[in-house]
């Protein structure tokens, strides 16, 4: 069993780490956090140190667990630096992912419970599905992507790099989504959002941001 290392005591790290314990395949030797405080622990597994204690770790591969993708981004370019390369990172799949014949997923991803590839669908590196996600055929998904719990995409759709989709939100078929773009929690997507750009509603269009100040939380 390979031991695994998990980079940032967050909420999706503890998901990771319950879906590692229940699928048997890597050793959990515990979290590396430059916030959290050494010595105490996470649901049982230790931290261990600082993001840059990752050097120590010469044997293991490390999961990147911070909860969206331009952090993730950062401390993929931090632990570069450091000389841990793309071989060095694991792809963890909850037990009740299934993997169709054609279907592709880099190194550093991370898809939970219930997370559904239809046929033909190719994930980047470092990407995040949470509980109840759906790709259909053809869909093509740049590195760092996270995809919010239930969010649902139709065939042929193409997700930008670090772009992050909220909670139940769908995107059409055939429609993109461009690099660090927002999708809010429950949009319905018709066209192809720019890149950077933040849309919300039904149907979705680009965001007021006098439609969310003073509301924190809402996308």
């Amino acid at each position: 069993m390979s031991e695994l290392v998990l980079i940032a005591a967050t909420g999706l790290g503890r998901e990771v780490l319950a879906t590692v314990r229940s699928n048997g395949r890597y050793d959990v030797v515990g979290f590396l956090d430059d916030d959290a405080m050494v010595g105490t622990d996470v649901d049982g597994a230790p931290v261990l140190g600082a993001i840059d204690d990752s050097g120590q770790y010469t044997h293991a591969f490390f999961l990147v667990c911070m909860d969206s993708g331009r952090p993730r981004e950062a401390v993929v370019e931090r632990l570069s630096a450091l000389g841990i390369g793309s071989n060095r990172y694991a792809t963890v799949l909850d037990p009740s992912v299934r993997m169709p014949e054609g279907c592709r997923i880099g190194r550093g991803s991370i898809l939970l419970q219930n997370v559904t590839l239809t046929a033909s669908v190719t994930l980047g590196s470092h990407v995040v599905a949470m509980p109840g996600v759906t790709f259909t055929h053809d869909d093509v998904v740049a590195d760092f992507a996270t995809f919010a719990a239930g969010t649902t995409l139709g065939g042929g759709v193409r997700i930008g790099r670090a772009a992050h989709l909220g909670m139940n939100s769908s995107v059409r078929e055939r429609t993109s989504i461009g690099a660090y773009a927002t999708v809010g929690m429950g949009a319905a997507v018709l066209n192809d959002v720019p890149n950077g750009e933040t849309w919300v509603g039904v149907p979705a269009h680009p965001v007021d941001r006098g439609e969310f100040s003073g509301v924190p939380g809402q996308l």
